[in-house]
């Protein structure tokens, strides 16, 4: 019986002996398989931006647990555009409320949060200084664009028709005027001069049809662009 069990043992041993393979096989393709799903969530959340904080947080912790140190850009980046979300939000909650509803318009793209006024809510026609009521619909507007450090765009735009008397030569230079005038506002609202932009596309950009009265009532407008983080 001894020399059975010897034999039987011996036998054993070398059967393991060359499963160990298995084992390391089988470690190995556990890993692939969780580095892969890894690689593959990431791709989710680089190509949808809402989750892009995630993504970097998620990225951070990995580095972390492997024993590195975690990209500290990356962090700030998903620190920076949570607080963009934030105000994100608190702009298109304070611009539905009450007369602000039916002034301002909010749209949001993946590179920016743009704000668009119509001229009769902040001019006059054919004018360029503000109306005392456009600084009490322009002034929440910087208080929370100046809660970030993201640089503010001021785009002025006009209709077709063309200018015939008044202290503006064309189109081009009323609508220049125009985003001035509301950059100088956000300035003197607290918002950082070296973030602030101002731009005149004249009727070079029309939303409307020049041809009807609602499209250049459309077309002569203000845009305020919060730049969000890349």
């Amino acid at each position: 019986m001894s020399i059975y069990k010897q034999r039987r043992d011996e036998v054993e041993n070398q059967l393991n002996k060359g499963a160990l393979w298995a084992v390391t096989y089988g470690d190995l393709m556990s890993y692939l398989m969780i580095f892969f799903l890894v690689l593959f969530s990431f791709s989710v959340a680089r190509t949808d931006k809402t989750k892009s904080r995630k993504y970097e947080e998620s990225l951070g912790n990995i580095q972390k647990a492997f024993g590195g140190q975690a990209d500290s850009r990356g962090l700030d980046r998903a620190k920076a555009q949570e607080k963009e979300s934030q105000v994100e939000t608190s702009l298109k909650r304070s611009m539905q409320v009450g007369e602000l509803a039916n002034l301002v318009q909010v749209q949001s793209s993946e590179r920016k949060v743009k704000l668009v006024l119509t001229e009769g809510v902040l001019f006059a026609s054919g004018r360029a200084d503000l109306k005392e009521h456009a600084k009490k619909v322009l002034a929440p507007i910087a208080a929370e664009l100046k809660k970030l450090p993201n640089d503010v765009i001021i785009e002025g735009h006009t209709d077709n028709v063309p200018i015939k008397k008044g202290k503006y030569a064309s189109n081009w230079e009323l609508s220049m005027a125009r985003a001035y005038s509301v950059l100088q506002f956000m300035q003197e609202q607290g918002i950082s001069a070296k973030h602030l932009a101002g731009i005149g596309y004249g009727e070079n950009r029309p939303i409307g049809d020049n041809s009807t009265v609602e499209g250049r009532a459309r077309n002569r407008r203000i845009e305020i662009s919060l730049m969000k983080t890349d």
